[in-house]
């Protein structure tokens, strides 16, 4: 699986939707605007590059949004989410505007341009905001069926597109799936991180399930999940950002049961050295190695 792969994916959606739609239109800020070369060829009105200026990019998106319109807005993770935060918490959210935010690079795909391309906290920051929803798709596979359930949805979305993800499972939708049984505790791997979760996980008898909704999250189905494996056992939840942002979730899930909760993600730290997606992974813990270590502690 490639960037490009997701990607590729996520444009041709969009740009079918544009299409079928007369509604929906596509909001960019340069990024991915070769992606979109013909959707804007038939449709100039409803496929809008803004250039280099990310608040704009938002600005224009609720603007279409008070239109009437269904837009989709694209850029890199922090160049959409952490630069025109107050436009999303302000044009977006309190007007109650339908939007699907969609982002490319996910916490540090573009590792060696630097800390003003990566976006681990993204998933936080508009975690953070009430009543967005939010979607880490882990395959190519996932892509098509979830943007276009985001973009009938009356809300803001944000849909987390990765350069990286696994081999491929039946597509969760809004729940949870069940890959692997064990009485010894329960993993739970949000969405590009499934195959480092399935390998870290392997001879130790834990449990694996798979999730892409993060916000609204299946609560009932982990509480499912996790009841048949017994009580006391840990249930361990791998993140491919920062924030540890299903602790509250998974607490409230099995709230009253007592339960060990151990979040794992991107550490809360300012990166100084620079190398490729897996180096990342290796100095965050996140690939099947540091994962596996972390389970064996338990």
């Amino acid at each position: 699986m490639t960037a490009a792969t997701m990607r590729a994916q996520f444009a041709a959606t969009a740009t079918d939707l544009v299409r079928r739609d007369a509604n929906a239109a596509v909001v960019l800020a340069e990024i991915s605007r070769d992606l979109f070369a013909d959707a804007a060829d038939e449709a100039p009105h409803r496929v809008v590059n803004v250039g280099i200026a990310e608040q704009l990019l938002i600005g224009v998106t609720a603007g279409l949004a008070l239109e009437g319109m269904r837009p989709i807005a694209h850029s890199i993770t922090p160049f959409l989410v952490e630069r025109p935060y107050e436009q999303i918490k302000l044009d977006l959210l309190l007007h109650r505007l339908p939007a699907v935010l969609v982002s490319t690079g996910a916490s540090y795909d573009y590792s060696t341009e630097g800390w003003t391309h990566h976006g681990p906290a993204d998933v936080a920051v508009l975690a953070a905001l009430p009543g967005v929803r939010l979607a880490v798709p882990g395959s190519v596979s996932e892509v098509d069926a979830m943007i276009r359930a985001e973009h009938a949805s009356p809300e803001v979305s944000y849909v987390r597109l990765s350069t990286r993800g696994h081999q491929g499972v039946p597509p969760p939708g809004a729940g949870l799936v069940r890959l692997r049984d064990g009485g010894r505790g329960t993993v739970l791997a949000v969405g590009p991180v499934l195959d480092a979760v399935l390998a870290a996980t392997a001879g130790l008898g834990l449990g694996v399930l798979y999730a892409t909704q993060v916000r609204p999250f299946d609560r009932a189905g982990l509480r499912s999940a996790v009841s048949s494996v017994g009580a006391g056992r840990p249930v361990v939840v791998v993140e491919p950002y920062a924030g540890a942002v299903l602790l509250a979730d998974v607490v409230a899930a099995l709230a009253p049961d007592p339960v060990r909760v151990v979040p794992i993600g991107v550490p809360l730290r300012v990166p100084h050295h620079y190398g490729t997606p897996e180096d990342h992974d290796r100095s965050a813990g996140l690939d099947a190695e540091g994962i596996r270590a972390r389970l064996v502690g338990l």
